[in-house]
């Protein structure tokens, strides 16, 4: 998807990209298709800050995705393709014989009047949906459930997939956008294909206020604001931080420091880890 420059008519326009929306075949959404959303602000149901960064944004609706695609056998047709304000990815609009419409993630180079289908049977071609075990080795896949039947969780932004390495027993190994080989039950399901809208990550967005208006707030650096609201504040000049750089709280480090459990109970799952010298997975998947 090729990108569109601004006119430097101003500062922050000098250099700010945006996709150049041309794969948009409509512009308002299916209103049985949406619900409203309420903003949080980052706040907990008490009303505490819980999420720091959040709040404010341009008013939205949500759009009610179908991650399960479990209409077997139903021929649908791709009706539209649409900009989907709460997530990276394009969204498609499918149509299907009986009449009715579904929302689904859309894949790369899908067009207007393409025709998809879901189940065991159907063929594997971009679009479709069907179990790990009838997806051939080596292809590539997204929107893949971790449990049968729960819906898709992985490969769902804008440009990710994952890869098909190989089948044993009842389960698949796949590669992970991240890198990591994790062991996925054969029964789970994906769909065939590259998430579209792929040049995203190459957004340039040129002023703070693009960022307000996805809901963005500003990030201020510790070392910039006063002792008593960082532990890593104060100073004369651009002195040194003098500790470990770490959150506002300095209970959790900031640069290096570990934020995931050693041991949890997925890791019997994962094959090889994304990071380098993590151990060699050997211990017997049982589902």
């Amino acid at each position: 998807m090729p990108m569109r420059e601004y006119r430097p008519m101003t500062p922050g326009r000098r250099g700010a990209t945006v996709c150049d929306f041309k794969e948009i075949t409509k512009h308002e959404p299916e209103k049985r298709l949406t619900e409203p959303m309420r903003k949080t602000g980052g706040r907990n149901n008490v009303g505490r800050l819980a999420v720091r960064h959040i709040g404010g944004g341009v008013k939205r609706r949500y759009r009610i995705i179908d991650f399960k695609r479990n209409k077997d056998d139903v021929p649908a047709v791709v009706e539209a393709v649409e900009y989907d304000p709460n997530r990276t990815c394009r969204i498609a609009l499918l149509k299907y014989k009986d009449g009715e419409r579904r929302y689904v993630i859309a894949p790369h180079n899908m067009v207007v009047g393409e025709p998809v289908a879901s189940g065991e049977k159907v063929e594997p071609k971009v679009g479709n949906t069907m179990p790990l075990k009838n997806i051939p080795t080596g292809m590539l896949v997204h929107n893949v459930e971790l449990v049968p039947g729960h819906g898709g969780a992985i490969a769902r932004s804008a440009g990710t997939f994952a890869q098909v390495m190989a089948k044993e027993g009842n389960y698949a190994d796949l590669l992970m956008p991240s890198g990591e080989i994790r062991k996925v039950h054969v029964r789970c399901r994906a769909t065939i294909g590259q998430v579209g809208n792929i040049e995203w990550a190459n957004i340039v967005w040129g002023k703070a206020g693009r960022r307000r208006w996805l809901g963005i707030r500003p990030t201020v650096r510790g070392k910039a604001m006063n002792p008593v609201s960082h532990p890593c504040g104060g100073g004369d000049g651009r002195g040194g931080v003098g500790r470990q750089p770490c959150n506002w709280k300095g209970t959790k480090l900031a640069k290096g420091g570990k934020t995931r459990r050693t041991k949890k109970p997925s890791d019997r799952f994962i094959a090889r880890f994304r990071k380098a010298g993590k151990h060699q997975n050997t211990r017997k998947v049982t589902w």
